[in-house]
């Protein structure tokens, strides 16, 4: 890739970090590749902000967090760095660590690895700069390429990133995932990722390791409510696998009961042979309430095999 500061100096990225032959990239170019968010409006959003506003406030405000976004690449440089600017929430009961860092899991000799985490400064206000260095043994064949996935922060809004590799290092396209078309995942702060201690051990994210695919994240926390706007939104989405679980947000029994398979029926009118996966809320010991909502979300499901569904789930 050309470096841009080669070119036009104005675009010459300050920074404090010491590495030798640090340059800087623009991830939005090949042939880095972007997962999960797409940038709008100057940050990076899991939906666009005109359905998001359709929906409700909560949304609006959560929907430009960039849970389960990922940029992948592969490189063979000893140390990649972060510059990021950002807006996000510090909570008591959230480690910075998930909800404003990014994390990195390298991929090579068959296995992936955790790299290590960026480290957001306590007191920063809204950007810093990490850096990561690599002390992992290289392949067989004595090379040391790594196909790196860069996680992004559950609970904040990216505005700018810029990778910092050491100048002359392989950088190349990352393997594209074993789904050409990405799981969506639809909940509350439990789909979103919240209280995660990295983006990485969200769940999704794990899932994603493991199984090599691709997926959205349209977790909002205490604002997944199967509003009509987010029905629309959804069933227009082109996914592999559709999973839901909003339970906790749902408002009252009422109201769960009222849209619960009305989703359902949406997402299956648009998508005849998607496999769904029903979730109710994680919880082992039901109070009597619980168990009226975990029957409600059953009942999605056992009416959709009384009517043949051969591909819906229950989790």
């Amino acid at each position: 890739m050309t470096n841009i500061t080669d070119i036009d100096k104005n675009f010459k990225i300050e920074t404090e970090i010491k590495r030798d032959g640090l340059v800087f990239f623009d991830p939005d170019q090949a042939p880095f590749k972007i997962y999960g968010v797409f940038k709008e409006g100057g940050a990076y959003r899991r939906m666009p902000k005109a359905i998001a506003e359709q929906v409700s406030e909560g949304v609006l405000g959560l929907h430009a967090n960039a849970a389960g976004g990922r940029i992948r690449f592969v490189t063979d440089s000893p140390y990649v760095v972060i510059k990021v600017k950002m807006g996000t929430w510090k909570m008591a009961h959230f480690a910075l660590t998930g909800s404003a860092g990014f994390d990195m899991f390298a991929e090579y000799n068959g296995k992936h690895r955790y790299a290590g985490s960026f480290v957001p400064p306590f007191a920063f206000k809204n950007e810093y700069e990490a850096v990561k260095d690599f002390d992992l043994e290289c392949a067989a064949d004595n090379t040391c390429e790594k196909v790196i996935t860069l996680n992004m922060p559950l609970y904040s809004t990216v505005v700018s990133l810029y990778i910092g590799l050491k100048e002359g290092s392989v950088l190349k396209e990352a393997p594209e995932y074993s789904n050409d078309k990405p799981v969506v995942y639809y909940g509350s702060s439990i789909t979103q990722g919240g209280c995660a201690s990295k983006p990485g051990s969200c769940y999704q994210s794990i899932l994603s390791r493991r199984f090599n695919q691709d997926y959205i994240n349209l977790g909002f926390s205490g604002s997944a409510k199967a509003e009509d706007a987010m029905i629309d939104y959804i069933k227009g989405l082109d996914m592999s696998i559709f999973v839901y679980d909003y339970d906790h947000n749902a408002p009252d029994i009422d109201h769960l009961r009222a849209t619960h398979s009305k989703m359902f029926k949406a997402i299956r009118e648009a998508h005849p042979e998607l496999p769904i996966l029903i979730l109710p809320r994680p919880r082992y010991y039901l109070t009597e309430t619980d168990q009226k909502r975990f029957e409600i979300i059953h009942n999605t499901y056992l009416e959709a095999k009384a009517n043949g569904d051969e591909n819906v789930y229950f989790l």
